[in-house]
């Protein structure tokens, strides 16, 4: 490492192998000569004067690349493209006649940015499936364990742990459709020549329109497309981009939502993520457990869900068939867009692998607020046994008054349910406080909801992924 210039930490520090290898020079490179490869071949099928041994010599060197050689030429020509070409080239010199013959440089540019997206958003899809396999574990094992619901971060009625995560898991959920969804719908630009017209293929096919058709759908096909943009300037319309960089941003949406909680949950006390026995959470306070993953989600994904806005001005911006201001814009964003979600699905995936859930603490909290709101079930189980609902009411009020300026002033437990219990106005259900009092009680559907959830939603998700998730063990990474 040269520690004399800047180093990405995308890279340096946080990204998984796999992604880092999807938008390295070496993968986009040898694509731009499989590029080049099935080209010639299409070509050759539809009549071109290319030989086999062309074809073999190309297919001879297609990973072996010079780089260095490769910055030599380019610091000349100032076009990278055409020294790939000509470096290439002079490895296969029989070939160098028809390499890239017709083509124009988004040939290669832009059908591998879109194998890049295609190939990345794969990436994401199983990840993201291995996440919410842990997730829907976690939810289901603490689907019945009760938990303080807040709304407004205000206490109210009581929800449990697997509810609440699973309101996360539904939310990953969404994004894995929407990933999924998008790696068919991506297109290929195959060949559309200069300026999307295809006059250079037409020209070759000597007015074959057939023939021009069929080129772009065989090479699309035999890069495994099925899709081919039905029309393009010189490049593929940047919408795709955006549409792509979105979905990403979702992913981030929904990833700092968890994390922002999980975090406000560890300064409660209650649910706390991972932690090393040697893991050091401040160099001045020894104490301290920091939700330091989530935070480092929370930081990325802020990243992430700005990219879009980028993503859109480059395709507003794009005048008549294409100007050359987003290409550097584009060697930023959609590297730096598929490597900051990645980073957060393996954060996430270490996360909820260890998530230390306090039962003790979450029910500590929820016996200081539930004599609030257990008072109307107490009040309506004693109407039911002849008591007068307004002087009921107005025990209550009197009690809870003085039970919250204790709390407040003194400091001291709350002590209304114990009022409430010594009440002559409650004697006739003092036998039933525990049961009316139970946290089980007040939570509603919880429960259920996360069962049905799971059954309906989620595991035919995973059964249906069975061997994708099969491969998605999570990468090491330094987390």
């Amino acid at each position: 490492m040269n520690n004399n210039v800047y180093q990405n930490p995308l890279t340096d520090r946080y990204a998984g192998k796999e992604m880092s290898f999807i938008w390295s020079p070496q993968f986009k490179h040898s694509t731009w000569r499989r590029l080049w490869v099935m080209l010639a071949k299409c070509e050759k099928e539809l009549g071109l004067d290319i030989t086999d041994a062309q074809i073999a010599q190309m297919e001879a060197h297609l990973d072996d690349i010079d780089f260095e050689k490769v910055a030599v030429v380019e610091k000349e020509r100032r076009h990278d493209v055409m020294s790939h070409i000509t470096v290439f080239g002079e490895q296969c010199p029989d070939a160098m006649p028809i390499i890239h013959l017709g083509a124009t440089s988004c040939f290669v540019t832009d059908n591998t940015e879109l194998i890049q997206m295609r190939e990345g958003l794969k990436v994401l899809r199983k990840k993201l499936l291995k996440l919410i396999e842990q997730l829907a574990s976690f939810c289901d094992e603490y689907k019945n364990m009760p938990m303080l619901g807040f709304t407004h971060f205000q206490p109210a009625q009581l929800t449990t742990v697997g509810k609440r995560f699973s309101l996360y898991l539904q939310d990953l959920y969404l994004d894995f459709e929407r990933i999924d969804e998008e790696i068919g719908r991506i297109p290929f630009r195959s060949t559309k020549g200069t300026t999307g017209t295809q006059a250079s293929f037409l020209e070759l096919f000597d007015g074959d329109h057939d023939k021009c058709r069929q080129l772009e759908k065989n090479v699309a096909r035999g890069m495994g497309f099925d899709n081919v943009i039905f029309l393009s300037g010189q490049t593929y319309t940047r919408k795709v981009d955006y549409y792509v960089v979105s979905i990403l941003s979702g992913l981030a949406q929904s990833a700092s939502k968890m994390a922002n909680d999980i975090r406000l949950l560890a300064s409660m006390k209650e649910v706390e993520e991972p932690f090393g026995k040697k893991q050091i959470g401040s160099s001045a306070m020894a104490y301290k457990r920091n939700p330091m993953r989530s935070e480092r989600v929370c930081s990325l994904a802020r990243y992430l869900m700005n990219l879009p806005g980028n993503a859109a001005m480059t395709e507003a911006t794009q005048w008549f068939e294409r100007t050359l201001d987003d290409s550097a814009n584009r060697r930023i964003v959609l590297p730096e867009a598929f490597l900051t979600a990645d980073i957060i699905l393996s954060l996430l995936i270490n996360i909820t692998d260890g998530l230390q859930i306090w039962p003790a603490v979450i029910a500590k909290h929820i016996q200081s607020e539930l004599p609030f709101m257990a008072t109307e079930n107490l009040l309506m189980a004693t109407v039911k046994k002849g008591g007068n609902r307004q002087e009921l009411h107005e025990v209550i009020r009197e009690n809870s008054m003085e039970a919250a300026r204790r709390v407040k002033v003194e400091g001291a437990d709350n002590d209304l349910l114990d009022r409430l219990r010594k009440a002559d106005a409650f004697a006739p259900i003092r036998d039933e406080f525990d049961s009316l009092l139970d946290p089980a009680t007040f939570v509603g559907r919880a429960p259920q909801q996360v069962a049905d959830f799971l059954a309906e939603v989620i595991h035919p998700l995973l059964d249906a992924n069975k061997e994708l998730l099969a491969g998605a063990e999570g990468e090491s990474i330094n987390v």
